[in-house]
Parts: structure tokens; sequence; C-alpha cells
């Protein structure tokens, strides 16, 4: 990385079970630097801890002059200055100084918490003291942000929406309960559904006619020359996958992530079809138990499956306009910030690190259009 005019600014670094995204954040808000490294997961918690120190150290040296703070997003259960626990990387009580060698403060938060902040300081819920920050990707975790602020519980474990059982007598999840939100409506778990469902179909008598577009052309595979399904995330079905086993579709189709599922979905492939309602059925169920609870003024949904756009905003808007009978829906919002929203998040713990407690507060939206995590 080539050295930047930095001024002051923060190392910001959010880091996942398979990949890092860091950058430096000036003081008004402008990211003058961004970088992505993968997490050595596979080669034990004490590589990790010793990569994220490395990752910092090289982002800092392409500034000018000591960051002013350093700002860290970790899942797992995690405080301000220790990263309590992670089964995802299989730590257990690391101090917040052993990240880095950099004598300069650092502030750890949860990661889907700390992307919360993010979205209720730069984004979606800029202007809304209480939400739900709802990113669905691999995983389901929500941020509960009550009174403007990110709120854990009294051990750290608030948000974990993904293990609401919303199905009782449903599938086993890999948590060991059984009917989890998560184990329906996740991206890995729609992706999972319907590759099992089409296995079964072809055991018992061979893969089902193609669906057709509105075009009248069936989906194949490459996607060469097709449209996107409407309300779908923009792009055809094609092989390939991020991180996901690709399963097989209609006709063959290679189906590599909930992506191709919902797109299927909406071109009427029954198997597909029925793997997005009992998603967004088992959304809508966590969704109305959650705006019961805390009355939220909206909710804010991220991650990869929030690209579905309107395939899930607008039925899944229906169904909790069914369930919340006496009460108004709370507005359903995309989130603003995208695969940034860590890493903004961890810059704002930085400031706050550094003894700006209200970092933020005053950057312009241009923050926005900064340039994305790689």
């Amino acid at each position: 990385m080539s050295a930047v005019k930095a001024g002051s600014y923060v190392v910001a670094l959010d880091v996942g079970g398979t990949a890092m995204k860091g950058g430096l954040v000036g003081s008004t808000g402008e990211v003058l630097l961004t970088d992505k490294r993968a997490t050595p997961r596979a080669e034990g918690p004490l590589r990790v801890v010793e990569a994220i120190s490395a990752f910092i150290d090289d982002l800092a040296e392409a500034g000018q002059g000591s960051p002013s703070g350093v700002g860290l997003a970790v899942p797992g259960l995690v405080t301000s200055g220790t990263a309590v626990y992670s089964a995802n990387i299989g730590w257990k009580d690391v101090p917040a100084a052993d990240f880095t060698s950099l004598e300069v403060p650092i502030r750890l938060g949860h990661d889907v918490r700390t992307g919360g902040l993010a979205e209720r300081v730069l984004g979606a819920g800029r202007a809304e003291p209480d939400f739900l920050f709802l990113p669905i990707g691999t995983g389901i975790a929500g941020a509960m942000i009550i009174a403007g602020e990110p709120y854990g519980g009294s051990a750290g474990w608030g948000g974990e929406i993904g293990h609401i059982p919303v199905f009782p007598e449903g599938e086993r999840c890999a948590c060991g309960q059984v009917g989890c939100l998560e184990t329906y409506a996740s991206a890995a778990s729609v992706a999972r559904r319907y590759g099992e469902r089409r296995s079964r179909a072809t055991s018992v008598g061979g893969l089902s006619a193609p669906s057709s577009s509105g075009s009248g052309r069936p989906i194949a595979p490459g996607g060469t020359g097709m449209e996107p399904a409407a309300g779908g995330f923009g792009r055809p079905i094609a092989p390939g996958g991020a991180g996901m086993e690709a399963v097989a579709g209609g006709s063959g189709t290679v189906v590599a992530s909930a992506e191709d599922v919902v797109a299927l979905a909406m071109r009427g492939d029954p198997d597909a079809s029925t793997v997005w309602d009992e998603a967004l059925e088992a959304l809508s169920l966590a969704l109305a138990s959650y705006t019961l609870l805390l009355d939220p003024s909206s909710i804010v949904i991220g991650g990869g499956l929030a690209e579905a756009g309107p395939a899930l905003f607008e039925p899944l808007a229906e169904r909790l306009e069914s369930r919340l009978t006496f009460r108004a829906v709370p507005p359903l919002r995309r989130a603003a910030l995208g695969m940034s929203a860590g890493m903004l998040g961890a810059a704002l713990l930085g400031w706050q690190a550094a003894g700006i407690p209200d970092a933020g507060a005053t950057w312009a939206l241009d923050v926005l259009r900064s340039p994305s995590v790689p």
C-alpha cells in the first residue's frame, strides 16, 4: 500500500470468519484507504490475532504519522476491551492490546452491533433512535439500537434473533435448537434447503422441466443473454458462488447461492418458491415478535439477501402487516452502507477510543459515497 496524506485518522478493521476489511478514516469521515485480507482461521486463533496486528500495522504505515486510535469489530462475545469468546475463530479472553503493537488507544466492538452503530450514525437509521439492524448473510444476527446506542444485553448475547425458534417442529439448527430463524432464512440456508429439495427430486425420478422467464426462455447455466428475474439481484443465474457449494436447479441449472434461488422463485420454479416462501414466513414471524416487544421505528435489513430488493421487501412487509393486526408495520429499510458498514462502524469506535464520543455526528453524507471496502 502506498502512503496517503491522512492528517488525523484512525485505523478501522472489520474481522469476519473468512475476510478482514480495513481502512483509514479521517476526522471528518473521509475514507482515505481501504484494503481486504483473508482471515487465517484454519491456522488457529493465535494466528488470527497475529494477522490482525500485522494488518493494523500495515494500514497505519500507509498513513502519515501515528493514528489517533484503532477500532476493531470482531465476532462473538466482546466488550470494549476484550474479545471474550468466538466459536467461529476460536479465541478466548483476548485483551484489546494484543491486537496491535501500536501505542494508541483501541476499542473493540461486536461485528453486527458495530455495523448497526454505523447505520445509526451514518446510514439508514441516521435519524432514528430505536431500530433493528438485521444483516442477512451466511447467518443471521441483529443489532438492537435502543435510545441511539447498540444494546448487547446483560452478558453480550442481545440481538441473537437468528436463533429465535420460528417453527417449533422444524429442522434442527446447528446451535442445537429446533426451527431457528437462521435455519430457514439465512442466505446459506436458502441455498442449502433448495439443494436438498433438488437432490431429493433427482433421487425419485429426475429433475423437473425448466421454468421459463417472462420471455419464454428457460433458465440455463451461464446466463448468457438472459435478463435477471424481476425483483431479483440484478444478475442472471450462473455457475460459481460466494463460498457456497453449487447445487442442481431445474433442467440442470447450476445454483450457487441464495441469489440464484430467489431468481428461480421469481420465475416460478416450484422448489425455489417453496424454499423462499418458508424463508419469508420465518422472517415475518421473528420480526413480528420483535416489533411487538420493542416497538422499533424501523427495521433496517442488510447483508447479501437485502440485494433481493422488492422480492424480499414487498412480500415481507405484506406478511408483517397480516400478523400485526392492531398496529402499524415499522418501515422496512434497506441498509445504506452495504459491505462498508462494519469498517465504518469500527472507525467510529476508533474515534471514540481517541476521546471523540460523538464521532460521526457532523460527518457529511458524502461518507456514503466514499470508496467502498474491496
